[in-house]
Formats: structure tokens, C-alpha cells, sequence
């Protein structure tokens, strides 16, 4: 019986730990050759890379700070001298740098859209010309609820999500042509090893701002993920598909 994703080769950024690393084994799962980047923690890629072979799958690690375009570019050029080919991108690298606007550092403003939002630009970039080349592709652009809804502390990382909803937008429409769909996944409150050492409190008031009363797994980000990649969604492009437990309501 044939996976899904069976022959399909993915790159997904900020693969190492938390909801990327989520995408990365779920993508293995349904087939997919998978590019593993991270930035700093090499020993939780190769962590990843294991997890997917354990099972029989494909995986390298790539090393590359994907806010600079030359290493995006690298990155991207990696896949393709390994694989031959680049089927579905996930922009999922990001930071946070949370800090009131009276208080925020020029510097912590320009990290945060250096990592969140140029780092989509660099990398579609990079991999938008091999797509067009064999006119098909999947750009999936993880963003967040706080780039639909904002998020007092959060004006950097609500800029660039909201930046990076803009950008899949009017991607979607220049790729469209070319038979490559351009989505966002936007996640709510979801429990990764970032956000478990967070305050019992502040936890609680994320639950009960949740309908569904709970937070999010990485996981089940994962899953709407691999389901922007697959054929079955096909028609769909430029949609931001939230995946936050009902906290946002669509906006």
C-alpha cells in the first residue's frame, strides 16, 4: 500500500524541536523524505533525522540560519543535490522576543522579523524556482493566532505573522498559475518544551480563553500540516487554517 506523500521530499525549518519537529516526523510517517534544519541544536535534529530511520524513512539534517538568504539558499540547494527535487516547503522557524512597545529593543524588533518573517521570503525564494521548473509544489507558512487576533507584548511577533498571512496571500496567486499552492497553519495555545515552563496561571488563562477548554499538541498542528500537503488539498491556496482549539474563531 502506496503512503501519501510516498516520493514527495519536504523541508521544513526549525525542525528540531517542537511543532517543526512534529511536522517532520509526520511527514516521514506519510511518506516523505524529509530535510531536517535547525540552526543551533544539532543533537535534537539528529534526534529527529534517527526517529524517521528508525521507522525506514529519509532524512539529512541541514545546518543553516534561514533568516540569511544565502544559507536559506544553501539549505534549499541541499535537498535538491541530495533528492533531485523539492515537493513541499514548511516555514516554521521562528522566535519570540515579547516585550511591551515602550520597552522593546530596536534589536529585538529586527530578530524577530529576521527569524519569522524574512526567513519565509528567503526560502520560498530559494524554492520557488524548482517548483515552477516542474510546476507543482506545497508552501505551507506556519504563523499564528497572534498575527490574526494580536497580543499585548507581542507587537514583533504579531507584525510578522501578520506579515507572513500577507505574504502567503499574494504568493498563492503568483504561484497559483504554476500549479503550487501557498498556505498558513496558524496555532493557538500549544504545549512544546518552550511554552512548559510557562506560569501554572498564565497556562490556566490560555485553557480557559480555549473553547475546547485545552491546549493544542504539536501534533495535531502536524496534522493539518501534512494535510495542506497532500493531493487531497489541492484546490486549496492563499487559506490560513487555524488550529487553535476555536480561540480565534476565523477572526
Amino acid at each position: 500500500m502506496s503512503l501519501p506523500l510516498e516520493n514527495k521530499i519536504a523541508v521544513v525549518t526549525g525542525a528540531s524541536r517542537g511543532i517543526g519537529r512534529a511536522v517532520a516526523l509526520e511527514l516521514a510517517r506519510r511518506g516523505a523524505a524529509v530535510v531536517v534544519n535547525y540552526h543551533q541544536n544539532a543533537g535534537a535534529a539528529n534526534e529527529v533525522v534517527s526517529a524517521i530511520q528508525a521507522t525506514g524513512g529519509r532524512a539529512i539534517t541541514v545546518r543553516a540560519d534561514v533568516g540569511d538568504f544565502a544559507q536559506a539558499e544553501a539549505l534549499i540547494q541541499a535537498a535538491l543535490d541530495t533528492f533531485g527535487q523539492i515537493d513541499i516547503l514548511v516555514n516554521n522557524a521562528g522566535t519570540t522576543r515579547d516585550q511591551l512597545l515602550m520597552l522593546m529593543k530596536e534589536e529585538e524588533w529586527d530578530e524577530v522579523l529576521r527569524t519569522n518573517l524574512k526567513s519565509v521570503f528567503n526560502c520560498c525564494k530559494a524554492a520557488a524556482r524548482p517548483m515552477v521548473r516542474r510546476r507543482q509544489g506545497r508552501i505551507i507558512n506556519i504563523t499564528s493566532v497572534s498575527g490574526i487576533a494580536g497580543q499585548a507584548g507581542q507587537t514583533n511577533y504579531a507584525a510578522s505573522k501578520a506579515g507572513i498571512i500577507g505574504f502567503t496571500r499574494s504568493l498563492a496567486k503568483e504561484l497559483g498559475p504554476r500549479n503550487i499552492t501557498v498556505n498558513c497553519v496558524a496555532p493557538g495555545f500549544i504545549m512544546t518544551d518552550l511554552t512548559a515552563d510557562l506560569p501554572e496561571e498564565l497556562k490556566q488563562k490560555g485553557i480557559e480563553a480555549t473553547p475546547l477548554r485545552r491546549w493544542g499538541k504539536p501534533e495535531e498542528v502536524a496534522y493539518a500540516v501534512a494535510f495542506l500537503a497532500s493531493d487531497e488539498a489541492a484546490f486549496i491556496t492563499g487559506a490560513t487554517l487555524t488550529v487553535d482549539g476555536g480561540l480565534v474563531m476565523g477572526g
